[in-house]
């Protein structure tokens, strides 16, 4: 009302003057700064957070999970499913003004399954691509060594992003880890480490300039201060999975707050070390499982905002089997165990967690209890985040136990059983196994669904028979909000495009 009036005042007085419009600024709480930009270094779901507002893919996956055109405007299955014609979007270009076309995707995936994606988690995940051709600038073959059901999903996400090749040539790796650019509809502007990173509106995206002027990223690990930034109003929203349980009620109290869930395929366990120490034995590793009341922490300590699984995956994960049930709470049974394997009533064991994850350090703390119930002297160790998943975890450097939480973000448990179970895989640091490699690998490439949806179940069946960790509960995501954030759709998978969100 008042700016009307002041520029009706304005033009009644014999001139105009041309006001410029309010920049609308989007703050978003963010609990982890992933420390690179660059799409093949991570897998973690809050640098996707931040990312897919800067890069696209060939595909995209909706807030409603259908899979829609993204860089490529249509897609065909060629030679029996061996090559996948890809038709790319005309007059795009990269944030640096460099055009998108078929060398952009082939100097991408080339780099992917170089040696330059050797160093990241990525490149097993597109391991069925053996090329890519360039048939014209708006036309690229995707040649597979097989068949692989999840690609197009796969293309969708983190390594598949699309990256400037002119770009990256002319400034090196190391300073496109800290200063991205992609063809999303934001762009880069500022990066402090561990602080900050600052957004802004890429006008000439071919999707359309986005509704916000700026999208601004804080890196706040501490739940209690992110909260208190969002109720300050210095912050808009409050990503997952910072807002522990029992901070819900406390936004839901503020009349300028909302707190908003959705089902999640985010898993929570704690795996188990298989090569060394007592759980190297499976006996240990049953007993520990039944000494735990998975349900009763749920119940006590989540808030109900979260479910039991009995394999690592969410029920809305394909692979998951509802027939199948979890080890119950026996703590009789877990000492018998005990006993049979010679592990002595006071034996200590070391837990892992991130400590920036005050809800699971609740857990954490839970488990522990339950466990001295059964005769095991627990202790909790927290890690700064990205030194417990970067170095402690990759190197097999943990305790007995440690915190592993998973998006298994293609909602495909593929993409979960693969990275956690395979030989070699980095977040398989201890155990090996040739019955279950052959499984993981046989299903890869099997386009029959219902065929390939049974193998992924006898895999949940077969891990969970070997007892490779507890299976605690996969939590649904929780983002705190201000009211006036508009048209903002939570998504299940915290891949967040902020494109259409506007601040009124």
């Amino acid at each position: 009302m008042y700016k009307a009036s002041f520029k009706a005042m304005l033009l009644s007085g014999g001139f105009a003057l041309a006001l410029p419009a309010l920049a609308s600024t989007l703050t978003v709480s963010s609990p982890q700064d992933p420390g690179s930009w660059d799409p093949v270094d991570t897998f973690l779901v809050n640098w996707s957070s931040v990312a897919t507002n800067i890069y696209d893919g060939l595909t995209y996956r909706a807030p409603d999970l259908t899979l829609e055109p993204g860089l490529a405007t249509s897609w065909e299955q060629l030679d029996e499913g061996s090559r996948i014609r890809f038709h790319l979007r005309e007059n795009v270009t990269f944030h640096n003004g460099e055009s998108f076309n078929a060398e952009s995707v082939k100097f991408t995936f080339d780099r992917l399954m170089g040696e330059e994606g050797k160093k990241g988690p990525q490149r097993s995940n597109y391991a069925a691509i053996q090329s890519v051709e360039v048939i014209d600038p708006l036309t690229v073959d995707f040649h597979l060594n097989a068949p692989d059901p999840v690609l197009l999903t796969k293309l969708a996400g983190y390594g598949a992003m699309i990256v400037p090749p002119n770009y990256i040539k002319e400034h090196g790796e190391e300073f496109f880890n800290t200063h991205p650019v992609g063809t999303g509809p934001f762009k880069f502007e500022t990066y402090e480490p561990k602080v900050r990173i600052d957004l802004s509106a890429y006008e000439n995206h071919w999707g359309g300039a986005p509704k916000l002027d700026h999208l601004n990223y804080r890196f706040i690990s501490e739940p209690s201060t992110a909260v208190a930034e969002l109720q300050s109003g210095r912050v808009d929203l409050v990503i997952p999975p910072t807002i522990p349980i029992g901070m819900i009620s406390t936004i839901e109290d503020d009349p300028k707050l909302d707190v908003v869930t959705t089902a999640s395929p985010t898993v929570f366990a704690l795996r188990f070390n298989t090569r060394d120490g007592i759980t190297k034995d499976e006996r240990v590793r049953k007993a520990l499982i039944y000494g735990v009341d998975r349900q009763a922490i749920i119940d006590s300590i989540l808030g109900g905002q979260a479910a039991q699984i009995s394999s690592f995956q969410s029920d809305i994960s394909f692979g998951n089997d509802p027939d199948m049930a979890p080890l119950p709470y026996d703590p009789n049974k877990a000492m018998q165990l005990l006993k049979e394997a010679g592990v002595k009533p006071g034996t200590k064991l070391q837990i892992d967690i991130r400590g920036n994850d005050a809800t699971f350090s609740e857990v954490a703390q839970a488990v522990a209890s339950y466990l001295q119930i059964v005769g095991i002297n627990a202790t909790i160790k927290p890690y700064e985040t990205n030194v417990l998943l970067n170095d402690i975890i990759p190197s097999g450097k943990t305790g007995a136990m440690f915190q592993q939480k998973w998006g298994g973000w293609t909602l495909d448990y593929d993409n979960t059983a693969y990275f956690m179970y395979h030989t070699g895989e980095k977040w398989n640091p201890y155990d090996s196994d040739s019955a279950l490699d052959e499984m993981l690998e046989s299903q890869r490439s099997i386009t029959d669904r219902s065929k390939r949806e049974e193998i992924l179940q006898s895999i949940a069946r077969y891990t969970a028979d070997r007892a490779l960790e507890i299976p605690l509960y996969s939590q649904d995501a929780i983002f705190g909000i201000s009211k006036k954030v508009k048209d903002f759709t939570p998504v299940p998978d915290n891949r967040l495009r902020l494109n259409e969100v506007y601040v009124d």
